[in-house]
């Protein structure tokens, strides 16, 4: 980010000095809101995001790997590294697991032998060191210096194609590796191909295997100056007098001429088609590496706009603005220029007036992320469930997580639902409904993934399936969300079916112990030991990479109700204020790395925690939502690398942190409601279109400020803790007056929505 803050007190510089003769006229510069963008946040840590070069949605993400398998460095990069091995083209924002990095190219100065077994990053022959005072990135851009072959490399990238710019040292060898076969993480490369085409061109493919089990991606890449001479290597062995190589692993060492400039330019563009459409999605324009880094920033610019927020704490507009940008990174663009794009099946859909996008990360962005774009990027969301319907084609069934147009059934519930649901709730066009309910209720009565329990039992019984209680409570979100659509659409048999089964919740808590618990088939007995505390990362477990604590709150549907099974408002605020006050430790031998961000047995640094804070205003406690939702936002969010308290996972952890820092949260998304909290900003501007605005003001708010004292909406007294989203899109301001004391007496209703 260091060199957007140094040209934008370039800027301030200039202005002081053209106008220092006239001190009244100097103009108050505000900086662009890709000033306040770190990429790095959330790059050490568990946060696991990438640095790199992408545009909002882009099918490109060209970033640095560092060439580990681990854990941390699932986006192929983490802070706390300092070597690379080059630069890939497709990464995964912030997921638990490694996957992608296709198509990397390293530029060095010297002749090496690819044809040594590579079997870890300590084989590689083109690594190189790097140090963070010599590397920056911003929005749509990244560089660094390559301490090993003495070049600075910098990365940009439009909406289909990636940029590189690589500065050799005068008179030094000017060379890149072209590397299909090292594998990172989950990945390992089944087929790969490297061609010459001319001067300028090389193409290929490289297909693997991994957590998208059928991942092809085919590729162009144009330099702007010829090779002068080139060596290729299938699987560990030299080939001569071909242009071109096929193997598992294939490499290539590209020579360029060093007598001319430094500067070498190269642009590359990735299809799942083919590489004719590798080559169509390719900009035809001669390679500006200045104009286009500019082009990505400007793109970043106005999407950013979309919220203004107002503080005099700039750390606060660091957080928030980084946040927002990493809300916009996925999905991601899947579809080729011309439309097309490959399913896991092999066959090619063609996206007629969409795009098609992937990586669909629905368990985490149901919650925030999605019900985010529903403000910000609206004409993405119908998109987005085309693209789930054509993925409902395969296999009848509606995406769980989807990479790279895979399904790779990760992560428990049918998450698609609730995405759909809500943007029907919403009014948002361009998809059709009865299509997508069709989707919906087909979806929810096939018998995969415990499907078939749920429906002869009315639960999941723990004797059955692991991870019974969270599989059973998100399905009974489900089936509220199917029952909702069906009732907007007239479909009164459906609905009837469906509300009744989205009581599935009933039958697994437990009111002795308060907790949601597994119960066998017979229906008879809870699972002993108990130990609200314990946690088994995905086998043997009852709650998914979480324990009874953190999974016991996931009723979005019926809130009201489970507060009453717990014995009314004083018993469930008691149980409720206990989850973030209890001692943090976690039990068990196996327990889920994904646990983190704790406060109290509060998990925020994984998803099925974050709503829970928002449920006192359903208890008629409003002030202790504002208290513990203003807790986490000053604990688990920093400016740092480490500024994520667990995995981002593709948006949702920065998502809660732009709703949440407003003031409002959609803590049931399909709802169309947004839960008020507290929010941290004097003044925040939505624009909702191109001539409307809604306003929240925060009137006092400071980090004592915390607490809503009373609030008006368009000048109205407003006495309730919810509001919807068409009073959003309405336009209008919504303000509050904050103090350090809690008011208990606003927002306290009995009429309290979902």
């Amino acid at each position: 980010m260091k060199s957007v803050h140094v040209l934008f007190a370039l800027i301030l510089l200039m202005s002081f000095h053209s106008c220092k003769k006239e001190k009244s006229d100097i103009p108050i510069k505000t900086p662009p809101f890709v000033y306040y963008v770190n990429p790095f946040i959330g790059t050490g840590g568990h946060g696991h995001t990438y640095p790199g070069a992408t545009v909002p949605f882009g099918m490109l993400q060209v970033s640095p790997d560092n060439g580990i398998s681990d854990w941390d460095w699932c986006s192929g990069y983490h802070y706390s590294d300092s070597i690379t091995i080059g630069f890939s083209h497709l990464h995964l924002s912030g997921t638990g697991i490694g996957d992608l990095a296709d198509i990397r190219l390293m530029p060095i100065n010297k002749k090496i032998d690819l044809s040594i077994p590579i079997n870890s990053r300590d084989d590689v022959p083109y690594k190189s060191s790097y140090s963070h005072a010599n590397e920056t990135a911003s929005a749509g851009y990244y560089s660094v210096f390559l301490k090993d072959h003495n070049i600075k490399a910098e990365l940009t990238s439009s909406l289909r194609t990636a940029y590189h710019k690589y500065t050799y040292a005068k008179g030094d060898e000017q060379s890149v590796v072209i590397d299909l076969g090292f594998k990172i993480n989950w990945d390992k490369p089944t087929d790969t191909k490297i061609s010459i085409i001319d001067n300028y061109t090389i193409s290929g493919y490289r297909h693997s295997t991994g957590w998208a089990k059928n991942q092809k991606v085919f590729f162009v890449a144009k330099f702007s100056k010829p090779i002068n001479n080139y060596e290729l290597v299938q699987d560990e062995n030299y080939i001569t007098e071909i242009n071109n190589v096929i193997g598992e692993k294939t490499y290539a060492q590209l020579f360029f001429n060093s007598e001319a400039k430094e500067e070498l330019l190269v642009k590359v563009a990735v299809s799942s088609v083919s590489e004719e459409n590798a080559l169509l999605n390719l900009s035809d324009k001669e390679i500006d590496f200045e104009n286009i880094k500019s082009e990505a920033n400007a793109v970043w610019e106005e999407n950013l706009s979309k919220i203004t927020v107002e503080t005099d704490n700039d750390n606060l507009k660091t957080i928030f603005y980084t946040a927002l940008y990493h809300t916009q990174i996925a999905p991601v663009t899947f579809s080729d220029v011309n439309g097309e794009f490959r399913k896991e099946n092999d066959s090619i859909e063609k996206a007629s007036n969409y795009t098609a996008y992937s990586t669909l990360s629905l368990w985490d962005t149901f919650r925030a992320e999605h019900p985010l774009l529903t403000i910000t990027s609206q004409d993405k969301v119908a998109d987005i469930i085309n693209s789930m319907l054509a993925y409902f084609e395969v296999k009848n069934i509606l995406p769980v997580w989807t990479l790279y147009g895979n399904e790779t059934n990760t992560m428990t519930g049918y998450h698609s639902i609730p995405v759909i649901a809500e943007a029907f709730k919403k009014g948002i066009k361009g998809f059709d409904a009865e299509k997508a309910y069709e989707a919906m209720k087909t979806t929810m009565m096939q018998d995969e993934r415990g499907l078939n329990h749920y429906k002869k039992y009315g639960y999941v019984p723990h004797d059955l399936l692991d991870e019974s209680v969270t599989i059973t409570l998100e399905y009974a979100y489900n089936d509220w969300c199917v029952a909702m659509m069906a009732k907007a659409l007239g479909k009164d048999a459906d609905y009837n079916y469906f509300i009744k089964r989205s009581e599935a919740y009933k039958h697994l808590f437990d009111p002795e112990t308060g907790f949601m618990r597994g119960k066998n088939k017979a229906g008879n007995a809870w699972k002993t030991p108990f130990d609200p505390k314990y946690s088994a990362h995905r086998v043997h477990a009852e709650y998914t990479e979480g324990n009874a604590w953190q999974h016991s709150w996931f009723v979005l549907h019926d809130t009201k109700n489970l507060i009453e099974m717990h014995g009314g408002e004083e018993a469930f605020t008691s149980k409720l204020e206990q989850l973030f006050t209890e001692s943090s430790e976690i039990t068990g031998e196996n327990v889920s790395a994904d646990i983190s961000g704790l406060v109290g047995q509060y998990a925020h640094g994984n998803e099925p925690s974050h709503h829970i804070a928002y449920m006192f205003n359903f208890a008629n406690k409003p002030w202790k939502t504002q208290y513990w939702v203003h807790e986490i936002l000053k604990t688990q969010y920093d400016a740092t690398p480490e500024g994520l308290s667990g995995n981002e996972d593709c948006g949702q952890m920065s998502a809660w942190y732009v709703f949440s820092s407003i003031g409002l949260y959609p803590f049931s998304p399909a709802s169309g409601n947004y839960q008020i909290g507290s929010p941290l900003f004097k003044k925040t501007t939505i624009n909702v279109s191109e001539n409307k605005s809604f306003v929240i003001k925060a009137e006092n708010v400071s980090e004592d400020h915390i607490y809503i004292q009373s609030a008006k909406l368009n000048g109205k007294p407003f006495n309730k803790t919810v509001i919807t989203h068409k009073q959003l899109l309405e336009g209008g301001t919504l303000e509050f007056v904050m103090g350090t004391t809690p008011n208990k007496n606003w927002g306290i209703t009995k009429n309290t929505q979902n």
